[in-house]
Parts: structure tokens; sequence; C-alpha cells
């Protein structure tokens, strides 16, 4: 047991008289811990400090025979400050101040009951918030260019009623006399000892003797909230968007989750996409094919451009219109690719039908299927 123990001034920690009753003390009690719970002083290091100062001070003076244990211990050695390490004794011999506060028959065992509880406790430790998961959609347009959604947000939090205390309004919860305010317990496996979370207080380090009503002392309640979270520029479908810091909020001041956002996107009417390169098919005609053409071509969300066939393409023949695809996380863009697919015409008037049987009689050579029947029959 460290010698500083019993020096501490738990009357002043809660400023209170050492006459002072024990509703006094509570009273003192109740103010401090609201004044300085974790929950009230989000990520603040001091508030949390100075919680578990008052809850060792309380959990001390609150319990009559410690407090008298504490009284006597104090009295006795009047704030004497006892050094640590060893100092030399009568004769030249050497003994250590310490064991005075330790061993059987040292101050420890009259000090070990008052301070048992000294740990700080659990409850009061920063705790992460879960992640969230959830869904979006998106149209096509917007998962190209990026967008600003509201998503709604149903999960656990904590309780607004009690304020994630779990107690009822117009008290605190006391320190877990099983663990004594670290939310663990060890257990003794023969060769070695495990800890594990505290089954009194589940691991929190506080217990609620009298829990609020709303949340039925577990301090946490079903909660519905909208955010404004932002989804990036080329965002594809299926992809899972991580929002750092938007997931569940943390217990005594720790950090909140992350959010997570799984984006669904609605296919577009004229333009596919593949990877960071947008698609379109675009419609000719036989002669645009042959004797080449310029033709405009569709762009996303902006002016068609102008693409020169080559005289002579095939149909299928690929078109590339740089800069006009999809946003990189570089801040490159991909590209448009447009498909030339020929279109059949089927009301063909005389002059038009004259025109074809005249393009067929010019054009007249080997049958172009004669290769493909060949390599057929040696297969």
């Amino acid at each position: 047991m460290s010698a500083k123990d019993y020096q501490k001034d738990y009357y002043k920690t809660l400023g209170v008289p050492k006459t002072a009753t024990a509703a006094e003390i509570k009273k003192s009690y109740r103010e401090l811990a609201r004044k300085w719970h974790p929950d009230a002083n989000k990520g603040s290091a001091d508030a949390e400090e100075r919680f578990k100062e008052i809850t060792e001070a309380y959990n001390v003076l609150s319990d009559e025979k410690q407090r008298k244990e504490y009284d006597e211990a104090r009295s006795m050695f009047g704030g004497f400050r006892v050094p640590t390490g060893t100092r030399p004794g009568p004769g030249g011999t050497t003994f250590d101040l310490g064991d005075l506060f330790g061993g059987s028959d040292g101050l420890g065992d009259v000090l070990g009951g008052i301070f048992r509880n000294r740990t700080g406790t659990a409850g009061s430790r920063a705790r992460r918030g879960a992640d969230v998961e959830t869904e979006t959609t998106l149209s096509f347009g917007d998962a190209i260019d990026g967008a600003t959604v509201s998503l709604r947000l149903t999960g656990e939090g904590p309780c607004p009623v009690c304020g994630g205390t779990g107690a009822k309004s117009g008290t605190v919860p006391k320190v877990c006399p099983d663990c004594h305010g670290t939310g663990q317990q060890s257990r003794n496996l023969g060769g070695f000892g495990l800890s594990e979370p505290c089954k009194t207080c589940r691991g929190r380090g506080l217990v609620v003797e009298d829990p609020c009503q709303a949340c039925s002392g577990s301090g946490r309640a079903m909660s519905s909230r909208t955010i404004p979270v932002r989804i990036p520029a080329g965002v594809a479908d299926g992809q899972r968007i991580k929002i750092p810091g938007k997931g569940a909020p943390g217990e005594h001041g720790g950090k909140a989750g992350d959010l997570y956002v799984r984006v669904h996107v609605t296919p577009h009417g004229v333009f596919g996409r593949s990877g960071d390169n947008l698609t379109v098919s675009v419609p000719v005609t036989i002669t645009e094919l042959a004797l080449g053409a310029d033709i405009k071509v569709p762009t996303h969300r902006g002016p068609a451009v102008t693409v020169r066939i080559k005289p002579g393409s095939a149909n299928g023949t690929v078109m590339r219109v740089a800069g006009r695809g999809v946003r990189r996380k570089d801040g490159t863009m991909g590209d448009l690719r447009a498909t030339l697919e020929v279109t059949v015409p089927q009301d063909l008037s005389k002059k038009a039908k004259s025109a074809l049987e005249d393009l067929r009689i010019a054009t007249a050579g080997p049958d172009p299927r004669e290769e493909l029947l060949r390599r057929a029959r040696e297969e």
C-alpha cells in the first residue's frame, strides 16, 4: 500500500468539512459528479481525472466503517509525509520506510480496507462508438459527379433522459462493489490468471441502484438522427464508402465510430460505365462507315462533341473521346468510349432501293463469307 494513499484529503476533494454529515457528503458528491461527469465534458481528460477523484473520495467517506478508519489513520500521522526508498537506520543498518505500510504486521493491514476502491472507475473510461452501416441510392449522374445526401440513421446512443449515466434523475451511479470500479475481474486458472469483464457491472465499473426508467439503467437508448454525407465523384454501384466519425457516439468522451455507406446506382438510359470510362452506343449509316463522316456524339452532362469516322470503318468500331469519362481519385478523367452501330433503314423509297442495287453491282466481288465457310469445313 502506498504511503500517499492516506495523505489524500477526501474532504477537500468533495468540498465539505470533516464534520460533514452523510447527507451533506452525498449532496456535494452528486453536484460535483454531475459537473465533472465525462458525458458532460466530452473529450476532457481533466474532467475524467477529476471525476475519478470525486468518486474515490465519496466511496470512502460514504461508508461509515471506511470513513472511521480513514479519519483514524490521518489523525495518527497528521499529515507527516513519509518519503519513499531506503534510509540508514541505527548502527548503519538499512530499512525501507515503505515496509511500514506493507506486510502482515505493517500499517498496510489497517489502511488496506480503506483504499481497496481507490482505482478509477472503468465506467469513466472513454469508449469508442460502434461502426454503423447504411445504404443509399444515387442517380447515374450524381454517382459520376458526386453528391451530398441526407441519411437518416437509427441506432443506439446515450439515453437523452439520464444523459447516459443509467441513473434516475437526481441520482448518480455508484462504484461497483465487486470490481471496485475497474470493470474487470480476475479468474484464477491455476498457473495463470485471466482478466474478464465484471459480471456485476458488465464492464462499466459502475452500478445503478435507482435506474432510469427510460433506459432501464443501461444508459443507452435508440434514437434517430439525420446527417448530411458527401458521396465523392466517381463512386461505383455497390461501392462501400467510409465516413470517419459519423457512426454511433462514443461513451464517456470516446470517439464516435465510423459510418459505412453502401451505394447503389440507378442505370442511365444512354450511358453505361466500364471502370473509369463511360460508354455509349452511337447509330451510324452504312455510307458513313464506308465513306467516312463527321458525327455528333453525346457527352454526360455536357455539350455534344464531334468525332471523325475514317472511311471504311467497320461496324462496332469504338471511338475514344479523351477526358469525358469518370473522375479518378487522382483528379484525372477517364474516357468516353463511343461504339458505332450500323442502322438498317426499314422503309426504302424506290430511289433508295435503286441506289442500293447500283451499289451492290458496283461493289460486287468474292463472297465475303467464303473464307468463313472454308474454315468451318476444315475444323
